[in-house]
């Protein structure tokens, strides 16, 4: 990965993470590290955690942000999330995988949350 993408990946990370807390969820994690497997963000609103996938682009000439979570990406948010959970995790918590799409265009941003983007099966 070159330097302009992980600089763009994590203005993203931060301009998501402001835009949730705005939104009265409160930080819990950033880069929540489950071997060579990460969860962006790992948010919380009373009694529901979000695990948060970020995707951040300059151009949605190939598709927008959201739609770069792929299958696989979401099979391993999942890996991710149950390691997470059986450190941390609670039954009186409820989780679900949220996607935040951030467009940056010169000086515009664009943000996109997508509540309970998906679920595993």
């Amino acid at each position: 990965m070159t330097k302009q993408r992980q600089a763009l990946g994590l203005l993203g990370e931060r301009i998501a993470a402001r835009w949730l807390r705005r939104a009265g969820w409160t930080f819990v994690a950033h880069r929540f590290r489950s071997g060579h497997r990460d969860i962006d963000l790992i948010m919380r609103r009373g009694h529901m955690i979000a695990f948060v996938e970020v995707k951040a682009r300059r151009s949605d000439a190939f598709g927008g942000p959201v739609e770069a979570v792929h299958h696989r990406k979401r099979r391993e948010l999942g890996r991710s999330a149950r390691v997470w959970m059986d450190r941390h995790g609670s039954t009186e918590l409820t989780y679900r995988f949220d996607v935040v799409g951030v467009l940056v265009v010169g000086q515009n941003v664009r943000v996109l949350h997508i509540e309970d983007a998906f679920s595993l099966s």
